[in-house]
């Protein structure tokens, strides 16, 4: 973990003592980027995911640096394993005070080609994940004096791209349903944002360039052609949920944080 001042290895302002956060996709890229970052500030990190094996392994790196985590196996897709997993961060923590909701599939082609199964999949973890997670986590943030929420939307939330129909699709219901959660839970002071990354260099990115039948390494070079003139990382979309978790952005509800080096500029 980064040095910093006082415990959280951080600035006191972005400093999380005391917090609990849950993560989903936290096995990996962009999920494992922001639970190791969220720890760095002093939070105890609940990571989730279907990849048992990686998870275990996420959160003895986090226990090994001097942070507080534990994996709790999670299908977002699946009510009852949402349930079970709110429940259970709620019983081992005491408490909820982040969600990233960040879990996330892709399959790139269009509405001609893609299988019926493959849309209901996307669909399934990108958005029904975050409405799943969000409806168990809330009740027990909310009692605990509120709270922050971070949905992963994406680029492609705020605009379309090729090949990738029901991401898109998916992911601008992300975009919206963040506003309406904003709308619906500001009265229990839960905070609902929206953190939109360009392409970030994890294994799902290099999947995308295998389902495209592209050359990896060519793919990611081209990923980088935007004003800041390379790809993202786990760590640039970890620093932003950070800032959107903890209390410099205390009075941000309802917002959409593009992250992508200029790329929808």
């Amino acid at each position: 973990m980064s040095k910093g001042n006082g415990k959280c290895g951080v600035s006191r302002a972005v400093c999380l003592e005391g917090k609990v956060a849950m993560v989903t996709g936290a096995a990996s890229g962009i999920g494992l980027g922001a639970a190791v970052r969220l720890a760095e500030a002093g939070a105890a990190v609940a990571l989730l995911d279907i990849d048992t094996a990686g998870g275990r392994e996420a959160a003895a790196q986090i226990g090994k640096a001097g942070g507080r985590a534990e994996f709790f196996h999670c299908d977002v897709t699946s009510a009852e394993s949402c349930r079970k997993a709110a429940q259970g961060v709620g019983e081992s923590f005491g408490r909820i005070d982040i969600l990233f909701n960040n879990a996330g599939v892709i399959r790139r082609k269009s509405v001609v080609d893609l299988d019926e199964k493959d849309w209901d999949l996307v669909l399934a973890v990108n958005l029904k994940g975050v409405y799943l997670l969000s409806k168990y986590v809330i009740p027990i943030m909310a009692a605990g004096g509120g709270g922050s929420i971070i949905n992963t939307g994406s680029g492609w939330g705020i605009k379309g791209g090729p090949m990738a129909a029901s991401y898109c699709a998916a992911k601008g219901g992300v975009v919206n349903l963040t506003r309406a959660m904003a709308i619906d839970h500001g009265k229990d002071n839960i905070r609902v944002n929206c953190v939109c990354p360009g392409d970030t260099d994890t294994p799902l990115l290099r999947g995308e360039a295998r389902q495209l039948g592209l050359n990896e390494e060519s793919f990611l070079a081209s990923s980088a052609d935007r004003p800041i003139r390379r790809i993202g990382t786990p760590q640039d979309i970890a620093d932003a949920v950070l800032f959107l978790a903890g209390d410099m952005s205390g009075w941000i509800s309802g917002a959409t944080l593009v992250v992508d080096g200029g790329g929808t500029a």
